[in-house]
């Protein structure tokens, strides 16, 4: 079948909107009808080189929609199912999987190459040239043929317009705060970089009960975005929030701090560990130049004050078990989804989604493919 998509065909090049060939599901495989797709910071480092994927490639990972076949093997869905997709596949069996770190997935390994779990590729130019799938997804797509490990059920009546954004973005910026960071009630939090991952961090550390969320960002409307949904103070810079952070602490400084800046910076990563305390830790959650080393502490502090530097990938969590718990906190209403986008556009308008996004204008964009 045809489809339309948004590829990326090398660095530094914008989204191009074209028609691609689909191959139907093969076995343990499903074909999926988006309806929405999250503009994530993760497919404009595409763009820029921090990561490079094997080009050219459907981008998206943030993707909500309904199955419309499966192959053969596949007994978890069934054609009419709502689906959120993962952009982590969850194999279950592998050591990280059988040992409850499925966010480490050893599938992952191959998540930039756009390649299924075969080895082989689904979508194709019109000259038969093989294109990947981000994150083995290609939610930049209309219709997609995908891993059934990367699908999580969801009830028919959830908003499939909303809930694209717990394929990544949602349970990534709750789960730095929850599940690394390890929020606990009573906690001093600063989160650095106020976008699609940080806004759910503060969430995430509001929900867990910490006394003093500090949310930093230098924009006005994303300090205020983070006001609304749970953050206690917000500061424009780092140097203000260090003197924030120790006027509320009377001294002893942050409890844990998060980064998820867009760009991760040596700078950022400098001021997170200077503004927690002895044995706190600063959980880094952002993306910068996979090539490039930008972390340069005194290691005479790291060791003296006991502090700690903890990577988080998709928030520490479990797709499978993580997706459906923040399915339930927007229906109960305490985790909030609508309030995060800012902006929806139609696949012809991807270009301009970023461009909003890098100009700050977006708290997040979201791309709508059509109705459930």
């Amino acid at each position: 079948m045809k489809t339309r998509a948004a590829i990326s065909r090398g660095t530094g090049k914008d989204w191009e909107v074209t028609e691609l060939e689909l191959d139907p599901p093969k076995v343990g495989e499903v074909l999926i009808r988006f309806v929405a797709s999250g503009l994530c910071h993760s497919d404009e480092h595409i763009r820029t080189g921090d990561l490079t994927p094997r080009f050219p490639i459907v981008g998206g990972h943030e993707g909500s929609g309904v199955i419309e076949d499966v192959g053969p093997g596949v007994t978890r869905l069934k054609a009419g199912d709502h689906i959120i997709c993962s952009f982590l596949p969850v194999c279950g069996h592998c050591r990280w999987c059988s040992t409850g770190k499925s966010n480490l997935c050893d599938l992952g390994a191959t998540i930039l190459d756009g390649c299924l779990p075969d080895g082989t590729y689904r979508f194709h130019t019109a000259e038969g040239e093989d294109v990947g799938g981000m994150c083995m997804l290609g939610t930049f797509s209309e219709y997609a043929t995908v891993s059934e490990m990367s699908c999580v059920k969801i009830d028919d009546d959830v908003p499939l317009d909303k809930v694209a954004l717990i394929g990544c973005g949602v349970p990534t910026g709750w789960g730095s705060a929850v599940h690394a960071a390890a929020v606990e009630p009573g906690d001093t939090i600063a989160i650095y970089g106020i976008g699609g991952i940080g806004i759910n961090s503060v969430q995430g550390a509001a929900l867990a009960g910490a006394r003093n969320v500090v949310a930093i960002d230098p924009l006005a409307n994303k300090r205020e975005a983070a006001e609304q949904l749970g953050a206690t103070h917000s500061c424009a810079t780092a140097g203000e929030a260090a003197l924030l952070i120790h006027e509320l602490t009377r001294g002893v400084m942050a409890d844990k701090a998060i980064v998820t800046a867009g760009v991760v910076t040596t700078e950022i990563i400098t001021d997170a560990f200077n503004t927690i305390r002895k044995g706190g830790t600063v959980v880094v959650t952002g993306l910068a130049d996979l090539t490039s080393n930008n972390i340069q502490l005194n290691s005479s502090m790291l060791t003296l004050m006991e502090k700690r530097i903890q990577g988080s990938l998709f928030g520490s969590g479990d797709p499978f078990h993580d997706i459906p718990r923040m399915v339930e906190l927007y229906r109960s209403g305490d985790l909030k989804l609508d309030e995060l986008i800012t902006t929806t556009y139609t696949l012809d308008d991807i270009n301009q989604g970023y461009q909003d996004m890098l100009d700050g204008k977006n708290i997040r964009g979201l791309i709508l493919h059509g109705s459930a």
